[in-house]
């Protein structure tokens, strides 16, 4: 009976985790394509902020979706914690602790950027501080969007190398597609900490489609996968699984 609970448990997370995969790569590329590309201008802060000022609503629609993204990476989390837990429940636990992270990150960069509307567009106007004053430095808090996401970004790649492990581990997937999702991360990884140690070349087209193509991928293809195939649960993995538990158990 326990065995079963287990696996529908698991097979109910598998589809939740495929949804939530697909929705963390489709949603903060339309919110880039139809919200960000609109509103931050390269190198020129005074206009990102007129930008913002001139579409508050598109700015706070950003906003919104930004953090249902945090929410969401929450639920993708706790859904593939919940599928590779009996594989091995230490490292289950350290993945998800890093994304819960990464979800904290990302909630307080939205925070961020509320509070820079708030400014803006706020009683801030009433202080010491002249509005163009305000603007530059909100302004370019904003245009460094991408790269205050470098930050989640390292905790994105070293959550997911450990969860792809674990999938590899498991066979519930196959092998080849975890091993990929192992090095995409990866590269994830090394991109984000480009980011801070080498900005210059982080930001260059070549080098964000070499680090990014694969991870988007394979978040496309194992969300596709997950939420259509579901995993392959062999009850014989979640009997082991339990026993080695009750082994060590045993020895301590």
């Amino acid at each position: 009976m326990t065995n079963s609970i287990i696996d529908t448990s698991q097979h109910k997370a598998a589809r939740v985790a495929g949804f939530m995969f697909l929705f963390s790569l489709i949603v903060p590329s339309l919110n880039w394509a139809f919200v960000l590309s609109k509103l931050i201008v390269a190198e020129n802060v005074m206009a990102t902020a007129n930008n913002i000022m001139a579409n508050e609503l598109l700015f706070r629609l950003g906003i919104a979706i930004e953090l249902f993204m945090s929410v969401g990476l929450i639920v993708l989390a706790l859904a593939l914690y919940i599928i590779l837990k009996p594989v091995n429940k230490d490292l289950a636990l350290l993945a998800l602790s890093l994304k819960l992270a990464e979800a904290v990150i990302v909630a307080v960069i939205v925070l961020a950027s509320f509070i820079a509307l708030q400014i803006l567009n706020g009683e801030a106007y009433l202080t010491a501080f002249s509005p163009e004053q305000l603007q530059a430095p909100v302004g370019f808090l904003l245009n460094k969007h991408t790269v205050l996401f470098s930050i989640p970004m390292v905790f994105l790649g070293m959550d997911m190398i450990v969860f792809s492990y674990l999938f590899f581990r498991s066979k519930y997937i196959p092998r080849i597609l975890a091993g990929f999702g192992v090095l995409s991360f990866v590269l994830i990884f090394i991109h984000a900490l480009m980011y801070i140690l080498a900005p210059k070349y982080a930001m260059m087209l070549i080098t964000q489609t070499i680090f990014y193509v694969p991870s988007g991928l394979f978040e496309l293809i194992i969300g596709m996968w997950l939420l259509f195939k579901g995993i392959k649960v062999q009850q014989g993995d979640i009997r082991a699984s339990e026993s080695a538990k009750t082994d060590t158990n045993e020895i301590k």
